[in-house]
């Protein structure tokens, strides 16, 4: 298959490891211009990949990726119930745009809010049984334009590689950032 996306530096790209690099730091570790296209199509094929997932799922069954995602984390927890915080940790949205987010569901019908037992001040999403079914019925164009757009394109040891550096990238950086001190654990 021929590619389409083909990131080629040109001589006067600011990126170009033969350019000097004015407005930066003399010790920066420049990318090569392999490193540099694929960078690039790194960034290129991850945004394509995430909308061309939301289109199909918003064609298919009029939900969008990320309602399709708290479901799958909802369907993960006993009851079908989470935390509204753990929601918004587990998908890294911050808390308004999940609330934003299960609003919608909710009137949709896919979900609703509950007080947390034993507790006064938080709020539990309970997957309701038509969720449930949206879900199930969703999953399969879900798992299909994963395959067909992405896993299915590399071979299992590009894909195994894939995951390493991912892996190591996630560890890495949830290490090092206190913000995501609540993902310790889920790499």
């Amino acid at each position: 298959m021929a590619m389409l996306y083909n990131f080629q530096p040109r001589a006067d790209d600011f990126y170009s490891t033969d350019l000097p690099r004015p407005y930066t730091h003399a010790m920066t570790r420049w990318l090569t211009d392999e490193q540099q296209q694929d960078w690039r199509a790194y960034i290129v094929g991850t945004t394509l990949l995430m909308d061309t997932l939301d289109r199909e799922l918003r064609q298919a069954h009029g939900i969008a990726l990320a309602e399709y995602e708290i479901l799958v984390r909802l369907s993960e927890f006993p009851d079908r119930t989470l935390r509204m915080a753990q929601i918004a940790s587990s998908v890294r949205h911050s808390r308004s745009r999940v609330t934003h987010t299960v609003t919608r569901m909710e009137k949709a019908g896919w979900l609703e809010r509950r007080n947390a037992p034993g507790d006064g001040r938080g709020v539990d999403a309970v997957m309701t049984d038509a969720g449930w079914d949206l879900l199930q019925a969703a999953a399969h164009t879900h798992v299909t334009g994963v395959r067909e757009h992405f896993v299915d394109l590399a071979t299992d040891s590009d894909f195994a590689a894939l995951g390493r550096v991912m892996k190591a990238t996630a560890d890495k950086l949830i290490m090092e950032q206190e913000s995501y001190a609540d993902m310790r654990g889920e790499c």
